[in-house]
């Protein structure tokens, strides 16, 4: 299409924004083609120093619907300078400013957080400006696509089913949460395993050189597949772990025996180290021998006999 083509094609909408700032105004005009979801926007911005009007505004939403919005002061702003962050998602709203400010380690605000923000088919229109005591600052507008700057969640319910018969894995998965688009078509994957990304649509994946043998890990993120989806990659999925290994009780079933025979070992090898190192026991020459019952009956009889037979001897010389 030619550049007069496309002139041709444009819609253009001007809109003229008068605030009072000792009697200057700022002014911008927006050409939307309507052939496409893009714009080009030109800002004229008035009523300040050069230098003062924040700088590297970014606006991320994430977690469904939440905003934060950054900026960097001015160049020639002074510590006491102080910004003020506006905002709305219709020309028929009126702009509502921040209620949680970012600030700097000298107070001034450098950002603002937002809550419950839905996206839909929604252009935000977004204000910055500020104020000093004796010194006049540039203000700052922007307008934005509101899908363009969502951080995608992570994919949802990532599962994996693993056959041995097959030896391959079926890895499903549900698309992100976000706030203004179900459609499972709107996105495509990138899914890792064994660090190796492969880029898919749908949801599933058969991962087909699985080992038994091994242990494997997969991890997924998301990103826009022509619809009004952001197209940067959005947050990856909490890794899951599948394939086969050595299980806590397993272990423990295979380290008990290799513990008991290590001991066995252990004792085996202190007993022949004593024998080696300790003194021989003198055993006696003429060994007592063992008595058995009898024994110590016959020789009980035997002691009495000579006790009896020397007290007859020792009455008979006492007689004489």
């Amino acid at each position: 299409m030619s550049s007069s083509e496309d002139l041709s094609n444009e819609i253009t909408l001007s809109k003229h924004t008068k605030t009072r700032h000792q009697g200057k105004f700022t002014a911008s005009i927006f050409f939307v083609p309507h052939y496409c979801n893009c714009h080009r926007e030109t800002s004229f911005q008035g009523g300040g120093m050069n230098g003062t009007a924040i700088e590297n505004f970014v606006c991320v939403i994430f977690n469904v619907s939440f905003m934060n919005c950054t900026w960097h002061v001015g160049r020639t702003a002074s510590r006491d300078t102080q910004y003020f962050l506006y905002w709305k998602t219709s020309v028929n709203e009126d702009f509502t400013g921040c209620q949680n400010y970012i600030t700097d380690n000298y107070g001034r605000n450098i950002g603002c957080s937002f809550q419950n923000v839905t996206i839909k088919d929604k252009i935000a229109d977004f204000l910055v400006n500020g104020s000093r005591s004796g010194q006049n600052i540039l203000s700052y507008k922007k307008k934005i696509f509101l899908y363009r700057i969502e951080k995608l969640t992570p994919p949802l319910n990532v599962t994996v089913n693993c056959t041995e018969a097959s030896h391959g894995c079926e890895i499903r998965w549900q698309p992100p949460r976000t706030s203004h688009t179900k459609r499972h078509a709107c996105f495509k994957y990138e899914i890792v395993i064994e660090n190796k990304a492969r880029n898919i649509t749908g949801n599933s994946y058969i991962f087909g050189t699985f080992s038994t043998e091994k242990r494997y890990s997969v991890k997924i993120r998301a990103t826009d597949n022509g619809c009004l989806v952001s197209s940067s990659w959005g947050e990856w999925s909490t890794p899951v772990e599948f394939g086969e290994e050595l299980t806590s009780t397993s272990y423990m079933l295979f380290l008990i025996p290799v513990l008991a025979a290590s001991l066995i070992l252990s004792l085996c090898a202190v007993r022949i180290y004593l024998k080696k190192t300790s003194p021989t026991i003198p055993q006696p020459k003429y060994p007592f021998p063992e008595l058995s019952p009898e024994d110590f009956q016959r020789e009980y009889k035997n002691q009495y006999i000579k006790h009896e037979t020397g007290e007859i001897i020792t009455i008979i010389e006492e007689m004489k």
